[in-house]
């Protein structure tokens, strides 16, 4: 086998980091998901939407059911973390986030390398994912 071929195609110092980084975050926002799914379903926090009127709901679109049931749209769901339904959403959250922390751990490696090509995409997909969550553009956050 050749040896400089299997160096080259080793991960760096950072990118095993941001797979280290990813997995336990991963596991920690499904542990997060399920704590706040079990504290949903038995009920500890009140639901804001009655889980009698779900199957009354349960085929409309997303603007109907907004309308039905009194939610909020975009980031207003934060406003609602006091509710049990409002909740899990703290953890597709934090999920969606872990991508962008990644990045940030691979730009960070990037720039102390040099390597100013990565460094830029790693930016950008920071700057863009930061974007289209936030809800700025009218697109995302919802």
């Amino acid at each position: 086998m050749n040896t400089q071929n299997t160096q080259t195609h080793k991960p760096t110092r950072d990118q095993v980091i941001y797979a280290n980084i990813l997995v336990i975050g991963v596991w920690l926002g499904l542990l997060l998901l399920f704590i706040t799914y079990m504290i949903y379903v038995f009920g500890i926090l009140p639901s804001h939407v009655e889980m009698s009127m779900i199957p009354k709901v349960w085929g409309k679109g997303v603007h109907e059911y907004l309308e039905i049931t009194h939610s909020p749209h975009g980031w207003g769901w934060t406003s609602l973390l006091s509710k049990g339904d409002f909740l899990n959403y703290i953890g597709f959250a934090f999920l969606g986030l872990m991508t962008v922390f990644c990045f940030m751990v691979l730009l960070r490696g990037y720039i102390r390398q040099k390597n100013w090509i990565y460094s830029t995409i790693a930016f950008l997909e920071i700057v863009i994912l930061s974007v289209a969550a936030s809800g700025i553009l009218g697109s995302g956050g919802h």
